[in-house]
């Protein structure tokens, strides 16, 4: 009863769901407390569900669930409560990736931790991209893949066991007692893990997802949730092919290098297979020597801590911080760096965005050139290993380094983008990244790894890019004079601020981005004093935008949208793992090309005025 009560109430809200809860690839701060999200979002669901409320005014006020679309959203996190609800479930126990296999890695590497062995049983053969050897090799995790008949007679285990079943019926779970997780695959959806039991790391699988890889998508869980409550089949799948062929065309000519790009289901899902692939490349050309990622320690959260968790599971692997910002010159600490390196003999990868987060500066690009090509040698007077340099370009895709006249052409380097923000105007989050000609040969790498991960961009994410792709150099050209206008504005009218953003003579080389970050004065008698008056200055510029237009301004952490403005403080949001002493509490905002410019001045002169 209680199960046929579950699928008619998801039904209903199937029918009168809000339109952002299928749209929107980012989530609204204003609604959002990161620690309590699914749960939040859950309890509130549960209220409406007991008293069979359904409608979109209801569904609307709900709190956003977790962040972005990576750890979850409204839709993945009602897919995992109507199954939890439906085999007597907490509905924390029931995770939905995009991936097949990330769920099995997720679980190898909490078990790795925890030194435990782990067994694979599987009905029918394994996901064509699980490639058992080279997890074992370049991710260190252990375990045993048996092939079973049938999941009627698993015995017991001293260590994990994993069941792993491909179903059409992806939602459709017999829970076995003798099995720790059991996975329900799909060639089209992803999969749907189930942790038996509360003595399995939960938070540990939930926080692989939101690294490495997304949720099930909003379109393809609208399909899964048809599925399971008996609507009617939905369209078939989009042929990616001629998309796919459309994007690698337009990134080619957007960057500049004539590489083939790799194309994943998000930024971080990308970097984590940079990441991998550079590690499979060491392990292949340098075996034995140690790897070391240098990277920004106040960069964005997720890259930093992404580093930090690849670098967790090796002892061969370790970060090195890269101070870049807020008077640090990225190319000293990069020559410092690098020489601290090369006497240890050991593998240098790099990890920058240019401009920089949140402060949006730009180094001298010959300076850069020269110090990414200097010649160095190890303690035993042997040349010292060249780095790759890992660009992260979503500030500013349009830029040129990777083409054979570019700056960086001599230079290995490797330049990605977070596709959620300019490549798809935030209608998707698949990311990209593409090689110049002097890295190109771990571009083979990367993509085995994404493919590994089974990360490679959905067909809808094809769709997507290929549609938006071609209009993104003119819409961050509009950005930025929207941009440059409102910083001027607050130039005029709040002269006391310290506003970072490029120069007049870096948007000439280019360099347009439609951010800037803008650093409120302050007043009081002690630093602390200073510092909490101006943390309270922020919120109340945020607040006071967002209230006066709902319709336009978001506290939001993105950009790159096709309308409206954005506005973030990045010590709370894009730095949540960052260590608290390099942490930034300034606002950061981003613009759009299509939004009110005069309604946004004439708020910010309120606010002025009321300071």
């Amino acid at each position: 009863m209680e199960a046929d009560k579950t699928l008619q109430y998801i039904k209903e809200v199937l029918q009168k769901m809000p339109a952002d809860w299928l749209n929107l690839t980012t989530h609204r701060l204003d609604i959002y407390d990161e620690k309590m999200a699914k749960v939040d979002f859950l309890a509130q669901l549960e209220k409406l569900f007991e008293n069979n409320i359904s409608s979109t005014e209801a569904l609307s006020e709900l709190p956003t669930a977790y962040d972005y679309i990576r750890l979850g959203h409204p839709l993945s996190c009602l897919l995992e409560w109507g199954i939890a609800k439906t085999h007597d479930i907490d509905a924390q126990n029931i995770i939905g990736f995009s991936s097949t296999t990330t769920p099995i890695l997720a679980i190898l590497r909490t078990n790795l931790f925890k030194g435990e062995d782990t067994k694979i049983l599987h009905v029918g053969r394994l996901p064509d991209c699980f490639d058992a050897a080279t997890i074992k090799k370049v991710y260190g995790y252990n375990f045993e893949t048996i092939q079973i008949d049938n999941s009627a007679n698993i015995p017991d285990h001293n260590g994990s066991t994993i069941l792993l079943t491909q179903k059409e019926d992806i939602c459709n779970f017999k829970i076995h007692p003798n099995t720790d997780f059991q996975i329900n695959t799909h060639h089209n959806f992803g999969s749907i893990l189930v942790v038996n039991g509360t003595q399995n790391a939960v938070a540990e699988i939930q926080h692989v997802r939101r690294r490495e890889t997304i949720a099930i998508t909003p379109a393809n869980t609208v399909h899964v949730l048809n599925q399971f409550v008996g609507n009617p089949p939905r369209p078939a799948a989009i042929d990616s092919s001629t998309n796919k062929a459309k994007v690698i065309q337009s990134i080619q000519e957007i960057t500049g290098a004539q590489t083939t790009p790799s194309v994943g289901s998000s930024g971080l899902s990308i970097q984590y297979a940079i990441m991998m692939g550079l590690v499979d490349h060491a392990i292949e050309q340098h075996n034995g020597k140690d790897i070391k990622f240098i990277v920004p320690p106040n960069c964005y959260g997720g890259t930093n801590d992404q580093a930090r968790r690849v670098a967790g599971c090796s002892e061969r692997i370790e970060v090195m911080d890269l101070p870049v910002d807020g008077g640090q010159d990225m190319v000293r600490s990069i020559d410092v760096v690098l020489d601290k390196i090369a006497q240890l003999d050991a593998i240098p990868y790099i990890i920058a965005e240019i401009p920089t987060n949140p402060r949006v500066e730009v180094p001298d690009l010959m300076q850069l050139k020269a110090v990414l090509s200097k010649n160095r040698s190890t303690s035993n007077g042997t040349n010292a290993i060249a780095p790759i340099f890992i660009l992260d370009q979503t500030f500013c895709p349009n830029v040129h380094f990777l083409g054979d006249n570019d700056i960086l052409a001599d230079v290995q380097t490797i330049s990605y983008v977070s596709g959620s923000k300019f490549p798809s105007g935030g209608r998707c989050t698949a990311g990209f990244c593409i090689a110049n000609k002097k890295a190109a040969f771990v571009m083979e790498k990367i993509d085995r790894h994404l493919n590994i991960c089974d990360n490679e961009a959905t067909a809808l994410q094809y769709e997507l890019l290929a549609e938006q792709l071609p209009s993104m150099n003119q819409r961050i050209h509009d950005a930025y004079l929207n941009t440059r206008e409102f910083v001027t504005f607050v130039e005029q009218i709040l002269p006391t601020a310290k506003i970072n953003f490029v120069s007049h003579e870096l948007a000439e080389q280019g360099f347009t981005p439609s951010v800037f970050s803008l650093d409120l004065p302050t007043k009081g008698t002690t630093e602390e004093k200073r510092e909490n008056h101006k943390r309270a200055l922020n919120l109340k510029l945020i607040n006071l935008m967002i209230s006066e237009i709902p319709n336009e301004s978001k506290f939001c952490v993105s950009y790159g949208q096709l309308k409206g403005c954005y506005w973030t403080i990045p010590a709370t949001s894009t730095q949540g793992t960052t260590k608290e002493g390099d942490k930034d509490y300034i606002v950061r905002v981003a613009l759009s090309a299509s939004m009110d410019l005069e309604h946004h001045k004439m708020v910010f002169s309120e606010f002025v005025k009321e300071m």
